[in-house]
Parts: C-alpha cells; structure tokens; sequence
C-alpha cells in the first residue's frame, strides 16, 4: 500500500474546505432567508401582497385624519399611503414620539386579511428637522447653541 503525495494530501485538504466554505455560507444563506423581512411601500403591498402571517416591513406616510385610538386605550389604527395605494394598519402599544398624521412611518409586521397587524413602529422625520427645543429659535441662536455645544 502506498502512501498518499504531500501534493495530492494538499490537494485533499484544499478540497474538503473548500467544500465546508460553500456548506457553510448555503446554511448561513438559509437561515437568513427564514428570518429576512422585505420591505414594501403600499401600492407594491396592493399589487404583490406577502403570503400571510410573513414578516414584512411597510413604509409610506401616515394619512391625515387617519389615526383612531380603540377603546382600550391601547391599539390604533392607522392608514399608510404612498400616493398611489392605502393600506389600514393597526398596531397596539407605545407609539414613537415622532408618530403623527402627515409624517412618515415604517411598520414592522405581517398581513391579516387586508390589514397589516404591525408589532413593531419606527417614526421618521423629514429632512428639515429640527429638536423641540430650538424650533422657536432664530437661525444665529440656533447656530449658538450648537457651537456652545461642541
């Protein structure tokens, strides 16, 4: 019996990590699609909806007039618009600070009938933000505060 060449012992090894290297990123690839949430914007809800009970992401703006408190105090209900399609949210918890009628929002949740349940709310604010506390403020006191601050 003959003993295997350093060459073709090499070769072997290479051969078995490499083969561990893609076992690994397909497994990796596959748990990761499992717990993938896709984001959509309503109109794409409307024409694509997810199958029920995924886990998705939707974001647009919150309609004006939309937003009902229910009688426990706790849930809302709310409709997302992007300008071509509405979808009727409901969620039930804390709402953002953020959160008004007119702003942007993105909901984390699932589809249940024509309604999107959301477990999870993130509030965005637009690109000409500015905190509570200088919105009163002229743009030289403004400029003040933030060369107080560095």
């Amino acid at each position: 019996m003959s003993a295997i060449k350093a060459k073709h012992q090499r070769l072997v090894l290479l051969v078995i990590a490499l083969a561990a290297l893609i076992g690994a990123g397909l497994l990796a690839a596959w748990a990761l699609s499992k717990q993938a949430s896709y984001f959509y914007v309503p109109s794409d809800l409307m024409a694509h909806p997810p199958e029920q009970g995924r886990a998705v992401r939707l974001g647009g703006m919150v309609q004006r007039g939309s937003i009902k408190t229910m009688p426990d105090g706790v849930t809302i209900t709310f409709v997302v618009g992007d300008g071509k399609a509405t979808v009727p949210v409901r969620y039930a918890g804390i709402t953002p600070d953020l959160f008004v009628e007119g702003s942007g929002v993105v909901a984390e949740g699932r589809m249940e009938g024509k309604t999107f349940v959301a477990d999870n709310l993130l509030a965005k604010h637009d690109e000409k933000y500015v905190p509570r506390e200088m919105k009163d403020m002229t743009e030289g006191q403004a400029k003040a505060v933030v060369a107080e601050t560095k």
